[in-house]
Parts: structure tokens; sequence; C-alpha cells
């Protein structure tokens, strides 16, 4: 991550800023905790706009509270965590018989425990999490749940009626709502089927080592979790937080006054920083460098020794921007985590700068912003697809090798097909709704295997280079991220 470039002219001062902490309908109680900003003068923009060096904002409304508040985004991040966390744990539970399920029911109500989360009766459930201050959910947020935001569901401003037969991808499925029931009861169905002794075999004809990767090819867990980034924090972010075709919705809702009474940020702010929240990026984003980003580090600002899951992690796709930069090509590097980070803060600074209803000029501004920071979101997606493709091809090339690893090829095609079917949730997409499904039809719904024949193995490598090459071409990447005919020497 390259320090801050895009800054606007502001005054020389020095502020102290706050963020909530606590949000229940994607609103807050707060709990507070300062920061310092130190502000940047460069004249390189229109208008007296301060940009501050983290994500931090003051209330216009409220005296010493900040007016940043996403913790229902957070909150959202760590349930998505804690399942795919559920679903990794499963083979070895059940191996140890401490987990046995009587029956597909049994299994499909654990899953919907983390889908449709109550937290009236759940809040207290232990994060998986280590060495963080929130231990539980409650100490995030509370009344939340995933099934309820997930593309479809929450439809007030949706570019497509996604339960109504325009959600594609995956044949057969009705909804994206649909989609993740069909996945649980699959995982649901092949765990009971372990707990009694049935174990499928690979295409090699060992068993197969987790209870979550099918016969053919399907790695449940990645594919619930990667689907999930898109079908939720994507569709929510991009169709309905920074999205402006809805009145009073994302883009057009209020700035003149407090979301509601004792609120200490506009609608419009809200809606903003719900964007910011479920991208991921921690307060202070731009300070980190790609490699601490792709590796999970966290910068402990308030020195305490203790990761806060509100202010000081990065989650989701803010960590994809910073894994495909660091793995672009020396000539033709990305910068998806700087394009999005100035997107995002300088569109929040414009909207405070603003104290009220943004003129034609501003909402064009502003506009742009949301333009460059969705653009930069949808790129760390579709780059890592590449980047996916290329180790699916890769994994092919094993086949008849003591090298190929059956669980590996499913987990790389279902991260593949995860995250790709999350490109159609974005209404200002650079991929066509048409090729969107070219692509889905040339990758289908299971990877080719050792088993099937030679023929089909070849045809299925080329559609894999067709499909990448449509990625490439949509969103201009350059060849040597791209990558060769083998998933060699690119993303």
């Amino acid at each position: 991550m390259l320090t801050l470039l895009l800054t606007l002219a502001c005054s020389d001062k020095t502020e102290d800023t706050s963020v909530d902490v606590k949000d229940t309908e994607d609103t807050d109680t707060e709990d507070t905790e300062d920061t310092e900003d130190t502000e940047d003068t460069d004249d390189t923009g229109s208008g007296d706009i301060t940009i501050p060096d983290s994500y931090t904002f003051d209330s216009r409304f409220e005296d010493d509270r900040s007016s940043v508040s996403y913790s229902g985004q957070i909150f959202r991040h760590a349930l998505i965590g804690e399942l795919k966390t559920w679903m990794g744990d499963l083979t070895g539970n059940i191996d140890d018989f401490s987990y046995s399920p009587g029956s597909v029911a049994d299994v499909e109500a654990d899953l919907q425990f983390f889908f449709n989360f109550d937290s009236d009766t759940s809040g207290d459930y232990a994060l998986s999490m280590s060495g963080t201050v929130q231990t539980t959910f409650n100490d995030i947020s509370s009344g939340k749940n995933l099934v309820g935001k997930v593309a479809g569901n929450d439809s007030a401003t949706d570019h497509q009626n996604w339960t109504g037969g325009d959600f594609k991808g995956w044949n057969g499925a009705a909804s994206p709502e649909a989609l993740v029931n069909t996945w649980f009861n699959m995982l649901a169905t092949q765990a009971v089927d372990r707990v009694n002794g049935t174990i499928p075999a690979d295409p090699t004809g060992a068993p197969i080592s987790k209870v979550f990767v099918s016969a053919q090819g399907h790695d449940l867990q990645q594919l619930t979790q990667k689907f999930l980034l898109g079908a939720i924090a994507f569709s929510q972010g991009a169709d309905d937080y920074l999205d402006d075709d809805t009145d009073g919705k994302g883009l057009l809702a209020d700035n003149t006054g407090p979301a509601g009474d004792g609120k200490a940020y506009s609608a419009l702010e809200h809606a903003w920083d719900e964007g910011y929240g479920y991208f991921g990026g921690a307060i202070n984003y731009v300070d980190y460098t790609d490699v601490e980003i792709a590796d999970g580090d966290s910068i402990d600002i308030d020195g305490d020794g203790m990761v806060d899951l509100l202010t000081e992690k990065n989650w989701g796709n803010s960590v994809n921007a910073a894994k495909r930069d660091k793995g672009s090509s020396s000539t033709a590097r990305t910068d998806f985590t700087q394009q999005a980070w100035e997107g995002f803060i300088s569109g929040r600074a414009l909207i405070a700068s603003a104290d009220g209803a943004l003129t034609e000029d501003q909402m064009t501004e502003l506009k742009g912003y949301r333009d460059q920071a969705v653009l930069a979101w949808e790129n760390a997606i579709a780059a890592t697809v590449v980047h996916y493709i290329n180790d699916t091809l890769q994994d092919m090339n094993k086949f008849g090798t003591q090298d190929y690893s059956f669980t590996t090829h499913a987990k790389h095609w279902g991260e593949l097909k995860g995250f790709a079917l999350g490109l159609q949730f974005n209404p200002h997409s650079p991929l066509s709704d048409a090729d969107f499904e070219t692509f889905h039809n040339l990758v289908g719904d299971a990877p080719a295997l050792p088993s099937h024949s030679g023929d089909d193995i070849q045809a299925y490598k080329a559609n894999l280079i067709e499909a990448r090459a449509l990625l490439g071409a949509a969103y201009g990447y350059d060849d040597s991220n791209l990558g060769d005919m083998d998933g060699e020497n690119g993303w």
C-alpha cells in the first residue's frame, strides 16, 4: 500500500476523532475510541475538504462523538468467518466422535445457526479468533444475521430480481439463498454419511479426506464463504449503500440532519460507512503494506496488545485487493488497495464537508469516488477469479502424477466459482450480463477431474483459458497478469 496520494485543501489543524463501535440496526449505540488525525494540506482537489489519515470523522450533530458506524457489517464478516470455521472443523469433529448428528436436518440446523443467527439467544457465542478485543458476537453488535442481507432478501435497491429468475451462474438455483441452502444440504448429507461410515472416493480411488468436499470436486466450504462475500458484502455495498437509483437510499440518502434521534451521523454518512464496512478495510487501511494485509497482520492503533475487530482488522475483499496487488506483474503493477482507499476516504470527506444537502456538482464528484472505490473492490474479486483459474489449470496439469491433490484442486475450483458468482451484483460492473453468463457456461458447475476423458479435460482447460481472457478484456488486465496456457506467470 502506498502512502495516501489524494489530498484536498484543508486547514493546518490536528483534530481528535472517534469511531463508534456498536450498531443495532446498522445504526449505533455508542462506545467510542479516541484516535488522532493529522490533516494533509495539499491543494489537489476542489473545495475545502479535509482528508484524514484514517477512516475517522467527527459528528456534525453530537459533540465529542464520531459519525462513523459500521459494526453491523463487521458482525456479518465475523459470522461468515465463523461459518467457514465450523465447516472446516466438521471433518475432525466427526472423525473423533465429538459430533455425531443423527440426521441431515440436524446438520442443516447447525449450519442455519450461523446463516439465520439469532442475537437474542446466541449473542454470547464465543468467537473462534484469539487475541481480540471482542470475544463474542454481542461485543461487536446485535440483531444481525446473514440470510436477511443476501441478495434478493433485502430487495429495495436490487438492480435485478434475484428471487424471480435473474440470478445466474449455477444451474437450478432459483435465488442466492436457495443456492446456499443447496450447498448446506449437500454438506449435511455427506456429514451424516461419514458418521455412518460411508466416505466417497476421489478420482484416484482414495477416500476423500474432507467431509465438505464432494466426489464431483465441490469444496462446499470455499463455495459458501466466497459466495457470501459476493451475495452479501459486495451486493450490499455496490447495489445498496453506494448506489444512487433509489430515493432515500444509498447516495440519495439525506445529509441535512441526523439519521434519527440521538444519532451522530446523517443517513448519507451512514450509508457510505456501511459500504466501507462491507469492503472490510481497517480504519488505517492506507498504513498497511500489501504484504501485511495479505498476511493478515493488524496494526495495534491504541497499543493495547489486542486486535479490535471494528477498527484494526482487515476483512473480506479488502484482503484480496492486497493479495492481487502483491502478486501482480512487475511490468503491470496493480494498486487496487490504494484506489479503493482513495475512493472511500475522499467520498466520505466530501460528504462530511458538505454539511448538508450535496450540490449537483458535489453529487457528481461523489459518484466519481464511488465508481473508483467499487471498481477497485470488483477488481479485487475479478483478479482473484483469474488467480484461481490459474491455480486450477496448474492442478489439472498434475493429473496422473504424485503431485496431484484432489482436495487442493477442489479448493481452488471452489474459490474460483464462489468468487465469480459475486460478479453479477454490481449494477455498474464492467462485466456485461451476457459476458457473465458466458463465463459461467464456460466454467460450469463442477471442475473437470482426472477420471474424465482426455478430450473432456483438454476442452475444459480451453474453456478456463477462454473464461480468463473474457475477464481480461472486460477489466482491462494486462496479459502479464492473466498468465499463460498452463496457468503460470500470472496472478
